[in-house]
Parts: C-alpha cells; sequence; structure tokens
C-alpha cells in the first residue's frame, strides 16, 4: 500500500458519504489500517478484470442501497492527487445538468490507434467517472454491468469498457459533461500529452501514464515529464508520494527517461546544507595500489568528514595501501584496511560479502562504492575515458560532489546516484543487457524483486561505482552470498554473478521505494551529448520518419546479422509478413511429411525425392 493512495482518499473523504475502496488481489495488515483510517468500507477480491471489474464487484457489493446517494464516483490509483483542491471541481461541476461526467476526455481519433482501423470514439477517461441518480438507478446501468464482458487484457479493458462506455450511455439518451475538456487544452489527450495545462487549469490530478509511457512516443510530442513534476511540486504536492510509488511500478529506465532525471551538476557549490551533514563511509575495492592515492584525492572531495573501508586481494597490497594512507597525512573517519580470503567477483563480492557488516550497521547514511578501475584489455584510450566518465561523474571537485550529496539532502527517497551509461568506447547502446537479462530475472524472482526489468538495456550503473543509501541496497546486501557463487576470475565476463549483480541496484532499491538518479558533470554531458547525437543522426538516415516510427521498423525488421541476402529476406518477411517465419521453423522442426521434405531440401547439395504411400 503505497502512501500516495490514503494522501488521495484522505481528500477525497472530505467531498464524500461514503468511500469504498476495493482492493485487487491481497492486502497486507498494514495496508488494510492505513486504508481503514481513510475509507468507510475496505473490499479484498481476486486480481482479475482490472480496475473495471473491481467496479462491478463494488457496485454489487453495495446492491440496493446506491439509492441512498446523489452521485457515485467510480476512479481508479492510476493518478495522484489531489495537486490542485478537489473541492472547486466538485462545485462547479454539481451545479451542471448533466447523467455522468468525468475528470478528463479524449477526443474521436481515425484510425483507432489500439487497433489500427475504424474508430477511436470520444470518450470521458474512465479513471475518473461520476454518476448521477437518474442514470446509475437506470436499467441501461443494471443491464450494463450484468452483461460486462470479461476482460483478462489491458486492451480489453480499454476497448471493452473505457472507449465505449461514454458512448454507450449517450445513445441511451443520458447526457455527459467533462470538467477540463480537451478542446478547451488543445490536444487529444491532455492527460498524456499536456498534463502540465491540466494543473494550471485547476485539475487536481496527475496520471501516471506520462512517466510510464514509451519515451519515444514522448519525444515524438514533445512531451517534458520534468517539467510536469516540477509544476506539481509548485502546487505543494508531496512529491515524495510519486517517487515512493513510480520507483517500483516503472521500469527504471523508462522512468528515468520520462521524468528527465539526469542530473547535470556545476563544480561550484550552490546546494549544499552544511548543517545537515550526511554520515558517509567510502568503500574502496583497491587491486591496483598505484591508484591509491588518486582514488583517495576523489573521496576528499566530499563535503563532510567520511570513514574508509579498504578491501584488497592480499596483505602485501594492504601493507603498501597502509602507508600510502599514513603518508597522506591526518585525516578525520576511520580508517579499515580489510584484506579478502579471496578475489572472485572482485569489487562486487568485496561490497556485498566482506563489507556486508558495515552496509547493515545502520551507522551511515551514505555510502560512496568505488574501485581502481583500470580495464586495460580494452586499450589506454577506452579504460581512461571509462575510468574518467566513472570518477569524474561521482566525486569530480568540492564544488560538484556537494551539490551530489545535496541530491540526498533534499529528497529522502533518493536512493542511488550513478553515472550515465557508457557508450563512448563500448557497444553498450541496444545491447545493455547482453546476455544477463536472463540471469537478472532469475535473481528479480530470488530476491523477491518485482521492479520491472528494462526491455533492451538496464538503468545501471555500468563500471559499478556509485553513491547511495545503504537503506536503498538492504534487499541486495541482506542476501547471503559466496565467493563460490562468482565461480573464479575466469567467471568476471557476462552472463556470470558480477556482471548480473552490476545491473541490479536500481531494481532492487525500487523494490523498497526508493528511486535513482544519473549525475554528469557539465564537460561530460558536452562530450557524451554530442557523440551520442552524431551516433543517433548517422543511424537514423535511412529510415523515415520520427524516431519512435523508426524504432518500431527496425524492431519489426529483427536482427540484421551481417546484412547477407538471406539475411534482408528474413527482414523483409518479418517486416511484411509477421509470423510467417514462425510457423515456417515450426513446419520445419515438426515430424510431418512437409517438415521432412522441407529438411531435405533445406541441405546443402540435397535433391527432392518422392515419397510413396501418401
Amino acid at each position: 500500500m503505497d502512501d500516495y493512495v490514503p494522501f488521495a482518499l484522505a481528500g477525497l473523504r472530505e467531498h464524500a458519504a461514503h468511500v469504498l475502496v476495493v482492493v485487487n488481489g491481497a492486502l497486507s495488515d498494514a495496508g488494510r489500517v492505513a486504508l481503514e483510517s481513510v475509507s468507510d468500507e475496505v473490499l479484498v477480491r481476486e486480481n482479475s478484470g482490472f480496475d473495471i471489474w473491481a467496479h462491478k464487484d463494488a457496485l454489487d457489493h453495495v446492491g440496493a442501497r446506491i439509492a441512498e446517494f446523489d452521485e457515485v464516483l467510480l476512479t481508479n490509483d492510476t493518478w495522484f492527487g489531489p495537486v490542485r483542491p478537489y473541492g472547486p471541481v466538485f462545485e462547479r461541476m454539481g451545479e451542471r445538468s448533466t447523467d455522468f461526467w468525468g475528470m478528463t476526455d479524449h477526443a474521436r481519433e481515425v484510425p483507432n490507434p489500439f487497433t489500427g482501423k475504424g474508430v477511436l470514439p470520444y470518450h470521458l477517461q474512465s479513471f475518473w467517472i461520476a454518476v448521477r441518480r437518474e442514470m446509475f438507478l437506470s436499467d441501461a446501468w443494471v443491464q450494463y454491468w450484468r452483461d460486462l464482458p470479461e476482460m483478462p487484457s489491458y486492451f480489453d479493458a480499454v476497448l471493452k469498457h473505457e472507449t465505449i462506455f461514454t458512448e454507450h450511455f449517450a445513445e441511451r439518451g443520458f447526457t455527459h459533461d467533462v470538467a477540463y475538456p480537451s478542446a478547451e487544452i488543445g490536444t487529444k489527450n491532455p492527460s498524456l500529452y499536456r498534463a502540465e495545462a491540466l494543473l494550471d487549469a485547476g485539475c487536481p490530478l496527475l496520471k501516471r501514464r506520462p512517466f510510464m509511457q514509451w519515451p519515444p512516443y514522448l519525444d515524438r510530442h514533445a512531451v517534458v515529464g520534468r517539467w510536469t513534476l516540477e509544476a506539481a511540486e509548485r502546487y505543494g504536492y508531496p512529491m515524495d508520494l510519486f517517487w515512493q510509488n513510480a520507483a517500483h511500478t516503472i521500469a527504471p529506465k523508462d522512468l528515468n527517461t520520462d521524468a528527465s532525471m539526469l542530473e547535470v551538476l556545476p563544480d561550484v557549490d550552490v546546494s549544499y546544507d552544511p548543517d545537515r551533514p550526511l554520515r558517509t563511509v567510502v568503500m574502496a575495492h583497491i587491486f591496483y595500489v598505484e591508484m591509491t592515492d588518486e582514488m583517495l584525492d576523489r573521496a576528499d572531495t566530499l563535503p563532510s568528514a567520511y570513514d574508509l573501508v579498504v578491501t584488497t586481494p592480499d596483505a602485501d597490497r594492504a601493507a603498501q595501501i597502509r602507508a600510502v594512507i599514513e603518508h597522506r597525512g591526518p585525516r578525520q573517519g576511520t580508517v579499515d584496511i580489510r584484506v579478502l580470503p579471496s578475489n572472485d567477483g572482485r569489487d562486487q563480492s568485496a561490497f556485498l560479502i566482506e563489507c556486508r557488516d558495515v552496509l547493515l550497521s545502520d551507522d551511515y547514511d551514505l555510502v560512496v562504492k568505488i574501485h581502481s578501475k583500470k580495464t586495460p584489455q580494452d586499450g589506454f584510450n577506452v579504460g581512461r575515458h571509462f575510468k574518467e566518465q566513472q570518477f569524474d561523474n561521482l566525486l569530480n571537485s568540492p564544488g560538484y560532489t556537494a551539490n551530489l550529496v545535496a541530491l540526498f539532502q533534499r529528497e529522502p527517497g533518493l536512493g542511488l546516484v550513478f553515472p550515465p551509461m557508457i557508450h563512448i568506447g563500448y557497444p553498450t547502446l541496444g545491447r545493455g543487457w547482453s546476455v544477463n537479462k536472463e540471469g537478472a530475472e532469475k535473481m528479480s524472482a530470488e530476491l523477491g524483486i518485482h521492479v520491472p526489468l528494462d526491455d533492451i538495456s538496464p538503468l545501471a550503473p555500468f563500471g559499478s561505482m556509485y553513491i547511495a543509501r545503504p537503506q536503498a541496497l538492504r534487499v541486495l546486501v541482506e542476501h547471503e552470498w559466496s565467493y563460490e557463487q562468482f565461480g573464479g576470475a575466469e567467471a568476471y565476463r557476462d552472463g556470470g554473478l558480477a556482471h548480473i549483480l552490476e545491473r541490479m541496484p536500481a531494481y532492487a532499491a525500487g523494490e523498497l521505494g526508493y528511486h535513482v538518479r544519473t549525475v554528469s558533470t557539465t564537460e561530460y554531458m558536452a562530450i557524451s551529448h554530442t557523440a551520442l547525437e552524431f551516433k543517433l543522426d548517422e543511424m537514423a538516415v535511412t529510415t523515415p520518419g520520427y524516431a519512435y516510427e523508426q524504432i518500431e521498423l527496425l524492431r519489426r525488421a529483427g536482427f540484421v546479422g551481417t546484412g547477407s541476402a538471406s539475411d534482408f529476406a528474413r527482414m523483409y518477411m518479418r517486416i511484411n509478413f509477421p509470423g510467417t517465419g514462425a510457423r515456417v521453423r515450426g513446419i520445419m522442426a515438426s515430424n510431418s511429411i512437409v517438415g521432412k521434405v522441407a529438411r531435405t531440401v533445406r541441405r546443402p547439395g540435397a535433391t527432392i525425392r518422392r515419397v510413396s504411400g501418401r
């Protein structure tokens, strides 16, 4: 039970004679207590039929008592509010003569975007429908809910209820109205395309959809979620309620993009509050001893004293590191140098196994995870860029690092910050998961992480350096890992545990309601953006349309392969005759006569022979 729900209900209760909450699925004791404090009844049902069948069961539950009321409001939990007060809307709509009304509407659209054909009728959006006595006491109302079809999918809910409800009752003589008409806002779907304008007009609600929609589609319509969230914050909505829910229900990379969660920070301190220092521990895994001074110089940019925990593979390195630290002179904060029983898993195992006691101690507000990164196997330029990309964007200068720590001071629900995805020198674009997604899915199931995994690439600290609240990492840290699980030095590769764990912190934090941000210096953003812009420009030159249309075309075409004639033939079939290839492969794999003949023909040098007796 996320906190935004009782907050929304508490405001609604001021305007309602009776509040009935319907829960699809299970409800914890704590969730029940939270709901009962802001409602009159709580009904728990199976998780089927989406909000539509929940409304049907609620109406059945109320039964004949519905005649006691003047208006019935059917709403759901797909919005945040109140961002603006409910009262003015209820008062304004209460003065209008209508049978049912909605908070927002959707203009008629041809063709129907859900089916690609026909018409999407004008309709009130179903997340908020208020119905008055003449309608909810009518035979038409009873018949509608009695004959409601099954809705196994989201598209069923849209096509079998939301988009037909308004037209269905209008055809039966009932009048309808809308609080914030799309025609006045100037777009077909203001709750998605112009949410900020709705708030400015007084709408009390902010829909979740603009922050979970496919980012290239929002890019096409220039929807900037960051501006919308800034508007909600200006109007006084407690943003921690938004972030708590979004963090564990929306795929992190989608959210990071839709809400523009990259913070480009200056090198001059403009936001840190020295009166609210955060207890900080720096955990540095040092394999390359010669990087010790460089790493500690970076750590010293932190705006307050910090404790230092160093992990290293052997006693000789530990002695050298201790000598470097002593040579640097007196320092504030403790120093703890730990020799690892094994270097299997490198910085990942050192952090999660050797430093587990520190991370679970509740002694710190922040942990800085760094390691002696060189990446020599990828060549000097690539290795240098990757190292600097990590360190510069986390611990660049005293002013920069102070601004970064201030993010945690400002946002209690901020769990991690880390640099943006590395893309210079590495082919991460389009393959950030590499072969690690299956392992991430298994790990999520094992650890109880239900945050949706991103599709193509994870939102992850590639390079495995970040600054975090230890509490946000509890899902990973509380699990008892072993060095044997990391599989030896040769297993430090894609598909191995270390590389899977590298991609998991944002999802683990999200499970606990902590959101994450990416951070960058102004210099690195200049380097990254210009390179990224040019690469995308070159990749887009041969495909028509907006970026989202180009992406859809390329995704339908599938893997290009080596660009051979057979590869292009397969791409042509996937685009123009989708499903045919799968059916052909199914036939060829079968033991039918056709399958046997097809496999024979496909063999190099094979000849067709007559199959007798058939």
